[in-house]
């Protein structure tokens, strides 16, 4: 998505360029047609957007991910309270137990506090794994997503034989005529549930 995002501000780059460099002549000025397309020095552009937003909050893909995200930090959140509620628990009987005068020895006691170190040294260790573990899996997912949704604007182009497919956030205006969010919407999720079935 970065490679889309780079080349579509660059094409944005090079037609402010021209725009600009042709804006003295009145002959070479920018028209854009009734088909969408915008000519520029005698040489036409056939573009169209996209609203990247709008394809991650309605492409089935990205929803399935974004649920399974929820999944994975809900499942760290969970082990953090778990581990965090035995840790605490461990720490209050040695605390119970040095009012109530319950260690018969300073070795029995040191013991005790060795075991609540580790307790939570092994705790820090369990939850950076975990942690990590989900860090990758959101990576995985969106390289998919990406992916997938890369996969598919090359194939509709393919088909429509657009000169530039471009993100809406890629420039400040665009004609809403040039809008194709919905269909790439639609087809990705064609697509997508083909696969699932």
């Amino acid at each position: 998505m970065k490679k889309i995002a780079f080349l579509a501000k660059s094409i944005l780059l090079c037609s402010a360029i021209t725009i600009v460099s042709c804006s003295g002549n009145e002959s070479n000025s920018p028209i854009v047609t009734n088909d969408s397309t915008a000519v520029v020095s005698g040489a036409s552009l056939n573009i169209r957007y996209i609203d990247g937003d709008s394809v991650t909050a309605h492409y089935n893909l990205a929803l399935d991910f974004k649920e399974a995200s929820i999944r994975t930090m809900s499942k760290l959140e969970n082990a953090q309270r778990a581990k965090a509620a035995e840790i605490q628990k461990f720490g209050s009987q040695i605390e119970q137990k040095m009012k109530s005068n319950g260690y018969l020895s300073e070795a029995s006691y040191n013991a005790d506090i060795q075991k609540f170190n580790k307790m939570q040294s092994d705790a820090q260790g369990y939850l950076a794994t975990l942690e990590r573990n989900a860090q990758q899996e959101l990576l995985q997912q969106q390289m998919q997503l990406n992916d997938s949704i890369d996969s598919f604007i090359k194939d509709y182009n393919a088909k429509h034989g657009y000169d530039a497919i471009l993100f809406k956030n890629a420039g400040v205006y665009f004609n809403p005529a040039l809008d194709i969010t919905n269909e790439v919407i639609e087809g990705l999720n064609a697509r997508y549930n083909k696969v699932e079935k």
